[in-house]
């Protein structure tokens, strides 16, 4: 019997100043803003096949074109819920299971991140209760869970080379299997830049 999953994508409001910060030197507020839609723009043309649900969870109020967008492609605009990124996504997924067999979690910065790859995720949760999508910078893309235990989210160092070598001490102690995915890039700094336009997303410098 195949799971029922739900898909959620954590992502920040394109708002000038406030989102890809690291990438304003090279961008300016506006282009930095600009960029982050498009990558929000692209996330939500993803497949849906495999969902019984999508959540869009942004961490401000969305403006009229996004919102008409997110409702247009069928994703269900919610607002994130308070603390630092671990409790955000330990809520997530709490509420998600609630509803559904599993979760899947993503953001919005890896362009790499395809229908394929989503679609592998969904079979991967029907052997193993975790798939983690790896990220070239030590953290992670993607996180699919069938269960849940704080000790997978709580005091990791978010943002870091870490976050995933520890996930998967932190999955070994709960004794839990999981499945790694390809590794991917996402986009955080200048030198990712090149690699945007590559898959035809081109930004002003």
């Amino acid at each position: 019997m195949s799971l029922t999953i739900s898909l959620h994508m954590l992502a920040r409001s394109p708002i000038p100043g406030q989102v890809k910060t690291r990438l304003i030197p090279a961008l300016g507020e506006e282009g930095a803003c600009d960029l982050q839609r498009r990558l929000l723009n692209r996330a939500l043309q993803l497949p849906d096949a495999n969902f019984s649900q999508r959540f869009l969870w942004l961490d401000d109020m969305p403006d009229d074109e996004l919102e008409t967008l997110a409702e247009d492609r069928g994703w269900i605009l919610v607002e994130q819920p308070a603390g630092d990124l671990g409790e955000r996504m330990r809520r997530i997924a709490t509420l998600g299971l609630a509803e559904s067999d599993a979760v899947v979690l993503i953001g919005n910065d890896c362009p790499a991140l395809d229908g394929g790859y989503l679609s592998s995720a969904c079979l991967a949760l029907q052997n193993e209760p975790v798939v983690l999508g790896p990220a070239e910078d030590g953290g992670y893309v993607l996180l699919g869970l069938r269960r849940i235990d704080p000790q997978l989210f709580n005091n990791l160092p978010w943002g870091t080379d870490q976050v995933l070598a520890m996930t998967r001490v932190r999955l070994q102690q709960l004794g839990w299997g999981h499945q790694l995915l390809p590794v991917l890039w996402d986009v955080d700094r200048p030198e990712d830049l090149p690699r945007l336009a590559e898959l035809g997303i081109h930004v002003d410098r």
